[in-house]
């Protein structure tokens, strides 16, 4: 059976669950690495773009969107 476990790396390296285990399983991992967005037009461009979230937005663009 595979189970996911949300850990935290620290500076030395060292792994901690972030829900508390009492302890970790016997076995084999894979670790994915995830990185912090850094692409700074994308942080720039979420305000502007959040003015596009709410209904009289999805009303006017829903003729694109047959399925809804």
């Amino acid at each position: 059976m595979l189970q996911t476990i949300e850990v935290e790396i620290d500076a030395s390296g060292h792994i901690h669950p972030v829900e508390n285990l009492s302890r970790l399983p016997v076995g084999r991992a894979l670790l994915t690495l995830l990185t912090p967005v850094t692409d700074e037009t994308a942080i720039l461009a979420e305000k502007s773009l959040q003015d596009w979230l709410n209904p009289e937005e999805d009303e006017a663009w829903a003729h694109l969107q047959p399925d809804k």
